[in-house]
């Protein structure tokens, strides 16, 4: 598999590209997780408000109990303890309630301020960073092997600019058509460069296949 080019321009090019997704990335992840802390900041004040309604259910309970000890009056006295460590666990229900709201929230902010970055890298970078991979690894496997290379001069005819291919042959299809082994190594070697790839040293001319 050929990650990275053959050719130092496109080589440096893919090598910073693939760094700056990578610090961009490492970025956006940074700031959700500055949101979530920054948002989470909210959920403080229910946590107060949870540890004191239990403080105070806890006492009032405790008072109760206490008081429903005393004889002949204890039912009645420790009834309006028990409301009020009721009414003191609701408050610690409201505040648990508004951490978990402030938590979701939260994450919700988060992932939202994730999600476009993301959302351009797999969509985006990585399925040309693939396709380069693939077409990359697949005419490197070609370049070695002489008749093979006639697949590449015809990715070459059908790919490349008239411009380029007039530099190769004034007639760079009838030369291709008759197996002109040098023309079919320019055209491939024209194919490989398009890819960042270079024809390996010492590998044998292109025979008439035509």
């Amino acid at each position: 598999m050929k990650v990275y080019a053959d050719v130092p321009a496109v080589r440096i090019r893919q090598l910073f590209t693939d760094l700056f997704i990578v610090v961009w990335l490492w970025f956006w992840i940074r700031l959700a997780v500055k949101l979530y802390d920054l948002v989470l900041k909210l959920a403080v004040p229910g946590r107060k408000l949870s540890g004191a309604g239990d403080g105070m259910a806890g006492g009032l309970s405790d008072a109760g109990s206490t008081v429903d000890k005393v004889p002949g009056l204890g039912g009645a006295l420790s009834a309006p303890f028990n409301k009020a460590a009721d009414a003191a666990r609701s408050l610690a229900d409201v505040g648990r309630e508004q951490v978990s709201v402030v938590h979701d929230l939260a994450w919700a902010m988060s992932l939202a301020l994730l999600a476009g970055p993301v959302i351009v890298v797999v969509a985006i970078w990585l399925p040309l960073r693939l396709r380069w991979i693939r077409r990359a690894s697949s005419a490197a496997g070609l370049r070695s092997d002489a008749a093979s290379r006639d697949l590449l001069a015809l990715r070459a005819l059908a790919n490349q600019p008239l411009r380029r291919l007039g530099k190769v042959n004034p007639d760079p299809v009838a030369a291709w058509r008759s197996g002109d082994p040098e023309t079919v190594d320019a055209l491939a070697a024209l194919e490989l460069r398009r890819l960042g790839v270079r024809m390996r040293a010492g590998s044998p001319p292109a025979v008439a296949a035509h």
